[in-house]
C-alpha cells in the first residue's frame, strides 16, 4: 500500500506560476527555446542544472549560465532550511508496500518516494521479481498511478505482470497499461530513456515509479578494462545523478537492480560486492543485498540507509510475488 502522511502535495511549490525563463538574465526568446526543447522548462530544472549543461544546450558562456542558474537559485529560494521545514517536506513522502509484511519492515514501511533504493545480488535472487511486484503493488492502492519500467536486459516479462496482479486481486490489463516499458540497448540509450521521463511527466502522466532493471549491465559490458574504468563511472555518475534529480524533483520512488562481482583479495567472510563502487552507492538512499536462504527462501540485507539500522529479512518468490511465507 502507498501510504501517505499528508495528502496536500502541492504545499511546498516554491516558484511562482508567472516567472518565466524570459525572466532570467541573459536569457533570450531563442536560448529559452533551446533549453525548453531540451526540458529544462521550468525555473526548478534551471536551478538545479550545472553551468556546463546550460552551455551546451543554449550555446551560451559559462558566465551567463552561472548568472541564470544564480538568478533561478534565488527565484527557488534554493537556500538553508531549519530542521522543521525539512519535516514539513518530509510529511509528502510515501512508503509503497509490496505485500510482504517482513520486506515492507525491512524498508522501514516499503519503498521511500523521493530517492534511489538500490538491489543488488546474484542471478536468481529476486531482484526482478521484486520490480515486477513493485510495479503491480503500486497499482494495488493508486490504479492511476504510473509506472516506468527500463529493461537492460530483456528481462520483463508481461505473464509474470499478470500472475503477480492476480495475487493482488486487480486487473491485469490496466496495470499492464500503466507499466510504461522501453528496452535499452545501449548506455547511452539508456541514459536518453531515464531523461526522456521527465517528459512523459510533462504531458500529464502520473508516473511514481522508475525501475531500471538493470543498472549497470550495459556499461559493464561496454567499458572493459582498467583503463575505461574513469569514463565508465563519469557516464553512471550522471545516469545515477539524472535519476536522483527525478526522485526528488517529483517525489518518485526509483529502484534500481544491480550485478555484482566477487572480491579476489577477500579470503575472508563475504566476497560480493555490488557492481558501480562508491557512485552507486552515494546515489542510493537505501541499498539492499539479496542472497539465497534455506528452504528456497531468499534472504534481504539492508546494508545502507539513512535513517534504520543495518538488518535482515527472509522473504520468498511465489507466482504471486513476494511473500513472508509459502502456501
Amino acid at each position: 500500500m502507498v501510504k501517505k502522511e499528508n495528502k496536500d502535495e502541492e504545499k511546498n511549490t516554491a516558484v511562482p506560476e508567472e516567472m518565466d525563463l524570459l525572466d532570467l538574465p541573459g536569457i533570450g526568446a531563442a536560448t529559452a527555446e533551446k533549453l525548453k526543447e531540451a526540458g529544462f522548462d521550468t525555473m526548478m530544472s534551471i536551478a538545479v542544472a550545472t553551468a556546463g549543461e546550460i552551455t551546451d544546450i543554449a550555446g551560451v558562456s559559462e558566465a551567463v549560465a552561472r548568472k541564470a542558474i544564480d538568478a533561478a537559485r534565488y527565484t527557488c529560494k534554493l537556500d538553508f532550511t531549519d530542521g522543521l521545514q525539512v519535516l514539513e517536506k518530509r510529511q509528502n513522502v510515501s512508503k509503497i508496500s509490496v505485500g510482504s509484511k517482513n520486506f515492507d519492515e525491512l524498508l522501514g514501511g516499503g519503498f521511500e518516494t523521493g530517492v534511489i533504493t538500490e538491489c543488488f545480488g546474484q542471478y536468481g535472487t529476486g531482484k526482478t521479481q521484486i520490480a515486477s511486484t513493485l510495479a503491480v503493488a503500486l497499482q494495488k492502492e493508486d490504479p492511476e498511478a504510473e509506472v516506468v519500467y527500463i529493461d537492460t536486459e530483456s528481462t520483463f516479462r508481461p505473464e509474470r505482470i499478470i500472475q503477480i496482479a492476480k495475487g493482488f486481486g486487480i486487473e491485469h490489463e490496466k496495470v499492464l497499461k500503466n507499466i510504461k516499458v522501453a528496452r535499452a540497448f545501449n548506455s547511452d540509450h539508456q541514459m536518453l530513456l531515464a531523461q526522456k521521463i521527465e517528459e512523459l511527466i510533462k504531458k500529464g502522466h502520473k508516473i511514481k515509479v522508475v525501475i531500471v532493471d538493470s543498472l549497470t549491465a550495459h556499461f559493464r559490458a561496454e567499458f572493459i578494462g582498467r583503463g575505461s574504468l574513469a569514463e565508465r563511472q563519469q557516464k553512471l555518475n550522471r545516469h545515477m545523478h539524472v535519476l536522483s534529480k527525478l526522485a526528488e524533483m517529483y517525489n518518485i520512488a526509483v529502484y534500481v537492480t544491480n550485478q555484482v562481482m566477487a572480491k579476489p583479495d577477500m579470503f575472508f567472510g563475504d566476497p560480493t560486492e555490488a557492481i558501480g563502487g562508491n557512485i552507486v552507492a552515494h546515489n542510493s538512499a537505501f541499498r539492499i543485498y539479496l542472497r539465497r536462504g534455506k528452504k528456497g527462501s531468499r534472504v534481504a540485507k539492508l546494508v545502507d540507509s539513512p535513517s534504520l539500522p543495518e538488518q535482515e529479512c527472509v522473504f520468498y518468490l511465489t507466482t504471486e510475488g513476494i511473500k513472508d511465507k509459502l502456501n
